[in-house]
């Protein structure tokens, strides 16, 4: 049964409540929590972390696998006033400690070879410090929080592929209403078992525990080392939901799937980028049964289109259209709405939208501007900057992201461009072409990139010129470098 939309948002806290006692809820490696179990684990949780001598609003951030703990954290701070930060655990020592600088944190969880990993002044000065064995996940509970769903519950920052992270600022709302969404457009039912693949820290990664829970699913929080190790999950557990971004997709289009394992899914669904064509028709052959749902969104509102499964044989280039509780609209460069089949940069208004950047009143302002005239929300809008084409059916197709800058700070290079090139596997790739500081190229950027991105961040090429163009302003001319380059 399709689970109705309530356009009323709550406290996000409030999201186990919706699943039946007895259900599996929360699917781990050492234990399973059923929906009772999963509310008096957050209890207890939010319980300890109230007396830590935090006060409402601190902000609380976690470095984590996916463990239990790392699943329940989300609610709990929700329900203890506080601010939850996750960190990709992929991330390196230097990027999380911008992190944890950047937003603040009175205190921070993590493995402990990762505490271990951090230097004495990445921590802010008044930063408390447990490792994952300390809180608690029974005992005494708090009650389900009376917070207003305006309140800030969490601040998830980008991956920096484009500057400094940025903390994008989510409110109870936000969380709340993106979890009803996705679980009404995806039909999430109890019986569903969705396998968590995403990181925890990437706003679907969350909203994959979210929406199971919104829907009485079941979660299985999932850390794997090779694509052959999902295929197994996927038969252990009877997974009927997986999702996934288009480099995962790719690694799981290139093993066998047994067809008794690959008919078990029942629903596919993409993040993080564009389903190049060929690797939809390859999803199709192998999971033919399971309705594919090829997604556009961007952290700023969480989620923006979605296509009809119905129709990606037909139109597998396109977005689709606007998800429960998102205008979309396509402007053009007049600040009028653009016409069908003209380019348009893609505006996102709603309750979805955040509410800004984390401290930084300048990008969100370039980012969060009021939306045009002709918005049935109105209010403050997303302007993604992302070009895209709105048919005469109302379906958009994606044309391309302004987001291409990337910044490093290794020494070895004077001057650097990086933009998104085709890939035939990944749908897109990263070029970087550079300026040496001396005359040579030099091995050391590769390894510098290496110990200090994770590898999803890593340049598929690295060009060396000794000069680079430039425009009449003087300035590099990233049209001329991406034509010289990019092709």
């Amino acid at each position: 049964m399709r689970e109705s939309l309530n356009p009323e948002p709550k406290p996000v806290d409030h999201l186990p409540l919706c699943g039946r006692p007895g259900d599996p809820a929360l699917i781990g490696k050492q234990a399973t929590l059923d929906y009772a179990g999963l509310e008096a684990a957050v209890g207890a949780l939010a319980r300890w972390l109230a007396g830590q001598g935090l006060a409402r609003g601190d902000r609380v951030a976690s470095w984590l696998n996916k463990t239990m703990l790392a699943c329940i954290l989300p609610l709990a701070t929700a329900r203890a006033g506080l601010v939850h930060v996750p960190i990709n655990p992929l991330l390196k020592r230097a990027q999380a400690a911008h992190i944890l600088k950047d937003s603040g944190a009175r205190m921070l969880i993590g493995g402990k070879a990762r505490l271990g990993s951090l230097e004495e002044d990445d921590l802010p000065g008044d930063c408390l410090v447990f490792p994952e064995d300390r809180p608690v996940l029974e005992g005494d509970v708090m009650a389900p929080s009376a917070a207003d769903p305006g309140d800030l519950a969490a601040i998830l920052y980008t991956s920096g592929s484009t500057g400094r992270p940025k903390g994008v600022m989510l409110s109870h709302a936000n969380l709340w209403l993106g979890a009803v969404s996705v679980a009404h457009y995806l039909a999430l039912e109890p019986g569903d078992r969705t396998l968590c693949l995403l990181p925890l820290s990437f706003d679907y990664g969350q909203n994959q525990l979210l929406s199971s829970w919104r829907a009485g699913a079941a979660a299985i929080p999932f850390d794997y080392l090779m694509a052959r190790d999902v295929v197994k999950a996927v038969g252990r557990h009877d997974v009927t939901v997986l999702a996934g971004v288009p480099p995962l997709w790719v690694q799981l289009t290139e093993i066998d799937w047994p067809p008794e394992i690959a008919g078990k899914l029942r629903v596919l669904t993409n993040s993080g980028g564009k389903l190049p064509v060929p690797l939809v028709r390859k999803l199709r052959a192998i999971f033919p049964d399971a309705a594919l749902h090829s997604m556009y969104g961007l952290t700023e509102a969480f989620r923006s289109t979605t296509l009809d499964p119905a129709m990606v044989d037909e139109k597998p280039e396109s977005i689709g259209r606007a998800i429960p509780f998102a205008e979309i609209m396509v402007v053009g460069p007049d600040g009028e709405e653009a016409a069908d089949g003209t380019s348009g940069e893609l505006v996102h208004a709603g309750p979805l939208v955040a509410q800004g950047y984390w401290r930084d009143p300048e990008r969100t302002a370039q980012r969060f501007r009021p939306a045009p005239a002709w918005s049935e929300y109105g209010g403050m809008a997303v302007w993604s900057g992302d070009t895209v084409v709105r048919d005469a059916d109302g379906l958009l197709r994606f044309v391309g992201r302004d987001d291409s800058m990337i910044k490093t700070a290794s020494g070895l290079v004077a001057e650097a461009v990086a933009f998104g090139v085709p890939d035939e596997r990944l749908g897109a790739a990263i070029m970087l072409v550079v300026r040496a500081v001396g005359d040579e190229e030099d091995d050391g950027l590769k390894r510098f990139l290496k110990a200090e991105l994770p590898n999803f961040m890593q340049p598929r090429e690295i060009v060396w010129q000794q000069e680079l163009p430039r425009n009449p302003n003087g300035k590099l001319d990233r049209t001329e470098i991406e034509r010289k380059w990019g092709a």
